[in-house]
Parts: structure tokens; C-alpha cells; sequence
């Protein structure tokens, strides 16, 4: 099998950066290709668990990052009435190795561009993608907007839930919309007025609104973002972008029904600046049957192979276990011609086995986070721990091992 002598990522965001830094890690040549003309320096913050940072301190990322992140052990879920109702463990420095933190998306971006740029992997901006030209067994030849072309042994799509490298494989697929988006903003933690011995982050149910979220950012907790979701039409970009333009119309959308929540929301929602709001849809991609063409010289990670709903807050991280353990089985790649297939067949049944765990823990959360029959309350209440020293507490470099020697 010829050797992996480069690896062309489509995709600058937060899986991309860190695919590079990992084939890095793995002594594999890379190179990355971004449509932007320049690193995304917006968007909220995200949620990391110790899967994720376990990883993100293996390539060097988490020293970078952790002086400007918030750690909590726990989330909280309370009802209408500001009774508790259950927790979610999100990290444990004792039990895991790490905390949960909440850090700025632009702040993951600066550091990791600045440590792409630092390991000498070259990033190519203002280069977007159009389509696949020729894929090999020898390798992958692809065109960019601008006409100009680029060949590698392998091509891989980090760019996102609506991939243009994933419509090579599927040229039919569209990623589904689930009919609900959320809107967000940032406030002062002291707006709020939080309660002695209040949990946070919390959300706090209401079957008639939906569930208010209030987590807190910033290292010292001196800001938290409040959101809402709600069931909306189908729009296109345009049709966002003018709703997300329209701040008044999403401020209105944060305060609707305030009053029929506890006073900590109608604290946060009491003054809002338009410009710390952000909305987003929230889209999905069924089950995929490969993440990889037939020659195995094209593959998709991260959004573009998989969406997971929010109710883990696993998303982001599962990008990260993706392209660690991607980097991890092609070091091991070796053999003759199909090698590369085989590798690749065994790591996405591996990656589709953990993913399909965190949608089965997604739905265990949503059903007890779901309206509770009359009598329930306590039973509900008391109801046992979730176990997650199996998504936590990984050694991703043996589980790649143990992958490849069922092979």
C-alpha cells in the first residue's frame, strides 16, 4: 500500500485544527484548507468534558486554555417552581482526571491555529472547496471555487453538518432540519442575583415555555449565557441570517413568559445587549452507512459524518475523539493494498459503537428531564446516578489497539 504521505483537511474550524495537530502528533504530513479568509474568531462558549480534554491535553491544547475556561463538576435541572429535579454529572477532576469547562469558542480557535502554526503545518485560507476530481487508489485530486486544484493520498471533510466533501459520498443528502433553534445571550452573573447555594449551570423546566438554560463563562463566573429554544419553520441562509439580524425580535423571544418562570430568569432577561445575542438552528444527519469512499481516499469526521443533539452536550467532543483516533489508526496503518479500507471500516465501527452510546444517553436524559406524571416527583428525584466512567475515563490510544486487534 503506498505510504500516507499527506493528508489535505477541508476545514479550519475546531475539528480541522485538531485533526492537524494530531497527524502531527502522529508524524503525518497534513495540510488545511479553509473557504474563510481568515481563523473564525466568533461564536459563543462550549462545553468540554474530560473525553475531550484528556485528548485536547494529550496534543498540549489544555494548558493553553484552561486559565481562560470556567470548571464545574455538575449540572443542575430544576422545575418551574425552582424545586431541584435531577443532575447530570458533566466532569470530576477526582474521578475523570478533569473537570467540564466552559470556554470561548474563539479562544479554542486562537490556540489552536496558533499551535497548528507553531508544529509548521501549513493552513490555506480563502480556499473553498467545490468538488472531488479523481479518487484512487493512489490518492484524491479535488477543485477549489478559484479553479485551481490539489492532490493527496487522502482528503478528509472536517467541515461540518453541511459538508461539501460529505456530498461527494451522498450526493443526495441534505442534513434535517429538527424544526427547533435556539437563541442566546450574555449577561452578568450579578444581573441575576443567584441564590446562596444555587446550582449552576441549571436548567429550569417549564413544559409551556421549554426549558431556560443559565450557565456561567468566563474563568471567574462573572458572565453566564441564558437561552431558550423553539420550534420554528425551515429557513434558508438568508432567512437565518435576517431573523439573527433582527435583535429585537430575539430579545422579545428570551423574555416571552419570563414571568411564569422563577425571578433568576426574570433577572437574567431584565437587560440584554443585542450584540452578545447569537441563534442557531439545530439540524441532523441520519445514520451513514461509510464516512469513506470506496478507494478509502476520501473520508468525513466530526458534524460532516455525524450530528448528535445537544442533551449531553457531547458534540464537539465526540469531534475530538473522531479525528484523535482517525490520526491514531492511520499511524498504525500498515500492510498491503486495503489496509487503508480495512483501518478505516474498523475505526468508524468503533466511533459508531461510542456514538451510539451518547444517543442512547441523550435519550435516557430527555426522558427524565420530560414532564413527570402526578405522584412521580419523588420517585423521580431519587432516581440512580448515570454511569459515565465509560464516556469520561478513556485511554483512546488502547481502544484504537483493541480496534485494530479485532481486525
Amino acid at each position: 500500500m503506498p505510504q500516507l504521505q499527506s493528508i489535505a483537511i477541508i476545514g479550519a474550524g475546531l475539528s480541522g485544527l485538531t485533526l492537524a495537530l494530531s497527524l502531527h502528533a502522529q508524524g503525518i504530513p497534513c495540510t488545511i484548507y479553509e473557504s474563510r479568509s481568515a481563523p473564525l474568531n466568533i461564536g459563543g462558549a462550549l462545553m468540554l468534558s474530560p473525553n475531550a480534554l484528556r485528548i485536547l491535553d494529550a496534543l498540549g491544547v489544555y494548558p493553553r486554555i484552561r486559565s481562560e475556561a470556567y470548571e464545574f463538576d455538575t449540572l443542575y435541572f430544576r422545575s418551574p417552581e425552582d424545586k431541584p429535579l435531577d443532575t447530570f454529572e458533566f466532569g470530576s477532576e477526582a474521578k475523570y482526571g478533569y473537570p467540564g469547562v466552559r470556554v470561548y469558542r474563539h479562544v479554542l480557535i486562537r490556540e489552536l491555529s496558533a499551535m497548528v502554526s507553531e508544529s509548521g503545518v501549513e493552513v490555506s485560507y480563502g480556499k473553498k472547496f467545490v468538488r472531488v476530481v479523481e479518487d484512487t487508489a493512489q490518492g484524491v485530486t479535488w477543485e477549489f471555487e478559484d479553479g485551481t486544484r490539489g492532490s493527496a493520498t487522502c482528503l478528509v471533510g472536517a467541515d461540518g453538518i453541511h459538508s461539501k466533501v460529505r456530498s461527494y459520498l451522498y450526493p443526495d443528502l441534505q442534513p434535517t432540519f429538527t424544526h427547533t433553534m435556539a437563541v442566546t445571550a450574555a449577561v452578568p452573573t450579578s444581573q441575576l442575583k443567584v441564590p446562596d447555594g444555587y446550582g449552576l449551570p441549571v436548567t429550569i423546566l417549564n413544559k409551556t415555555h421549554g426549558a431556560f438554560v443559565i450557565a456561567p463563562q468566563q474563568p471567574s463566573g462573572s458572565e453566564v449565557l441564558i437561552g431558550r429554544q423553539k420550534r420554528a419553520a425551515q429557513l434558508d441562509r438568508a432567512g437565518w441570517d435576517a431573523l439573527l439580524n433582527n435583535k429585537e425580535w430575539c430579545i422579545d423571544f428570551l423574555r416571552d413568559g419570563a414571568s411564569d418562570f422563577p425571578e433568576i430568569v426574570q433577572n437574567a432577561v431584565r437587560h440584554i445587549e443585542t450584540e452578545k445575542i447569537n441563534l442557531w438552528p439545530f439540524y441532523v444527519v441520519p445514520k451513514l452507512e461509510t464516512w469513506a469512499s470506496s478507494s478509502a481516499r476520501v473520508v468525513i469526521l466530526g458534524d460532516a459524518a455525524h450530528a448528535i443533539p445537544p442533551s449531553a452536550g457531547q458534540g464537539i467532543n465526540q469531534g475530538f475523539e473522531d479525528v484523535f483516533t482517525f490520526a491514531a489508526v492511520l499511524k498504525r496503518c500498515e500492510g498491503g493494498e486495503g489496509a487503508l479500507k480495512k483501518a478505516l471500516a474498523v475505526w468508524q465501527a468503533g466511533r459508531q459503537e461510542r456514538i451510539d452510546k451518547v444517543l442512547e444517553l441523550n435519550a435516557e436524559i430527555d426522558r427524565r428531564r420530560g414532564p413527570r406524571a402526578p405522584g412521580l416527583e419523588e420517585q423521580e428525584e431519587t432516581s440512580r446516578a448515570f454511569e459515565l466512567g465509560w464516556l469520561y475515563k478513556v485511554d483512546f490510544e488502547q481502544m484504537v489497539d483493541g480496534w485494530l486487534a479485532k481486525a
